[in-house]
């Protein structure tokens, strides 16, 4: 009985009908001392007969302690890319399949499957944010038949004596509150409710979310017009003779919770709807002692009555923000994604509220610099593939997403990208002092317009909505905790590349750090960049070992 063990970077994908042959063995990694190092432990049988061969794994390790490990298991792909997209647009497939992406921990079950003609892996993790020792260390993996070793790998990795600095980018992945209800069935803002979202909101600072989106209202976003997201508000709203009452309570909840699980700053959600903002996002308020929605798609955004209401609550949001001493981590936005067809209606909507919150950070993803010229927008979001005028131009704070849109030569995630696509938006960051990055969906179950939720191990593209990779960054696990994803993971290894990019910099400036990054390339742009994994490889040798000299001098 012959079976393979085969040590592969992190960024590669290994679909089951792959031959084990065909993949890059890497056995040697480097990393700093507080980074998570990913690789992959790919495995298959050779001779194997109809029966599958059950194995358990056994490390051996000096760092043990440090060392995890999930299985890489296969989803369900209808939506791959666009129609208009071929494999020789840089993408690994682009047909229906199953695709590896559901990162399952070994603990929950340690058992490797040997099947014949099937390529399976791993997902290899060392990390310990208290530092690993510097030096030279030894993992080597084994499959047991109980007391006998059927195959191995070993990897060598050498700790540089070195510690990545905080990430500093302003960096948010919509956290959608309501999927997460939908999808455990609790109450919204029941205590068991409370329990997940902190879950999750730990999970987001781990994917270097440090600006969570934040439902003082429902936000009105993804949600069909003339329809209803489930109500996420986080403001007590109460109906009086004289106006409005406004009560903070579950806003405070949350600040506390988000403060505690990592975060930094605070996105307000947005105050207009999204697609021209036309309209008033839904407001629940307490009326002559009921509950009624007095806000929504019915109500006109510039109308008096809404005007009178945002203006009350804003300048009540300030004044208890102030005292929560949060107010300068707060982020505003008006409505996302506007047109030019849309200038007018965003103009007016900026000037209702501009007194009042205009001295904070206000920003929308915007990809018309046309748009931004006229001045509506202070802090503009373009997309990847719209933000060259943006850098011609030197906007600044520079700011930058991707969504569904961003698929041919940029960057992003989608599972029918390589993983090294998705991990060099770190050098683009870099490269381009990028202070921001926003994307839509860190966790969003639900079908395009939010009309109902959807089964995100079934339909991984949101009913037809997007591909596969763009609408969630972890699965909904067992006992309200979330799996992770392997796409989820090769873009974390962007900002840990980012991160490392940050250090070198400041111990030998960025024109020697970008000489390093460019060295034998042409120059990195967002939609020009080296597609190959080894480069990746071979620049974070190159970035470390600079680290290491530098510290040294």
């Amino acid at each position: 009985m012959e079976l393979i063990f085969k040590l592969l970077p992190s960024t590669e994908k290994c679909f089951w009908d792959e031959k084990i042959e065909n993949k890059p063995e890497l056995t040697t990694f480097s990393m700093l001392k507080n980074e998570k190092l990913d690789f992959q432990l790919a495995y298959a049988s050779k001779d194997l007969g109809w029966h599958s061969k059950f194995l358990s794994l056994e490390i051996e390790s000096d760092i043990k302690s440090a060392v995890s490990v999930s299985r890489i298991e296969n989803v369900p792909v209808n939506l791959p890319i666009w129609m208009d997209a071929t494999e020789n647009d840089g993408f690994l497939r682009t047909e229906p399949g199953l695709y590896p992406d559901l990162l399952i921990p070994m603990e929950d079950q340690n058992k490797l499957i040997f099947s014949y003609r099937e390529l399976r892996s791993l997902m290899i993790t060392v990390e310990n944010t208290d530092g690993i020792p510097a030096g030279e260390h030894y993992v080597t993996l084994k499959a047991m038949d109980g007391e006998t070793c059927m195959c191995s790998a070993t990897a060598k990795i050498t700790v540089v004596d070195a510690f990545l600095p905080e990430l500093e980018l302003v960096h948010t992945e919509w956290f959608h509150c309501d999927c997460l209800a939908s999808y455990y069935d609790v109450p919204v803002f029941s205590e068991r409710h409370w329990e997940i979202i902190e879950t999750y909101m730990r999970e987001a600072a781990y994917h270097g979310v440090n600006l969570i989106l934040t439902p003082v209202f429902t936000p009105p976003i993804d949600t069909a017009i003339g329809g209803e997201r489930l109500t996420v508000q986080l403001t007590d709203v109460t109906v009086t003779d004289n106006g409005y009452e406004f009560g903070f309570s579950r806003f405070d909840r949350w600040v506390e919770l988000a403060k505690n699980c990592g975060m930094k700053y605070f996105e307000i959600s947005h105050l207009f709807t999204q697609w021209g903002c036309k309209y008033a996002p839904k407001v629940i308020a307490n009326v002559n002692g009921e509950e009624k929605r007095i806000f929504g798609w019915e109500t006109d955004a510039l109308s008096d009555e809404y005007r009178t209401f945002i203006r009350a609550f804003l300048t009540a949001f300030v004044a208890h923000a102030k005292e929560l001493g949060i107010i300068d981590k707060c982020y505003f936005h008006i409505s996302d994604e506007p047109h030019l067809d849309h200038l007018e209606s965003y103009k007016k909507a900026k000037e209702m509220i501009y007194d009042i919150v205009g001295e904070y950070p206000m920003m929308d993803a915007l990809s018309s610099y046309e748009f931004y010229e006229t001045g509506a927008v202070k802090i503009p979001v373009p997309s990847t593939n719209h933000i060259s005028p943006f850098i011609e131009n030197n906007v600044t704070p520079l700011y930058t997403y991707y969504c569904c849109g961003q698929y041919h030569k940029v960057s992003n995630r989608f599972l029918s990208m390589p993983g090294a696509r998705t991990r060099i938006l770190g050098t683009q960051l870099f490269k381009y002092d990028v202070v921001g990055f926003l994307q839509w969906g860190f966790n969003f179950y639900n079908c395009q317009f939010s009309n109902y939720p959807i089964n995100p191990y079934v339909d991984t593209c949101g009913e037809h909505f997007v591909p596969a990779g763009d609408a969630y960054l972890v699965y909904p696990g067992p006992k309200g905790k979330p799996y992770r994803s392997l796409h989820g993971m090769q873009f974390l290894s962007a900002l840990t590349d980012l991160r490392a990019f940050k250090l070198l910099s400041s111990l030998i400036g960025k024109e020697k750090t970008m000489a390093i990054i460019e060295e034998g390339i042409d120059p990195i742009t967002f939609d020009e960049y080296p597609m190959d994994q080894e480069y990746l490889i071979r620049l974070r040798e190159k970035i470390n070992s600079a680290i290491a000299e530098a510290l040294k001098a």
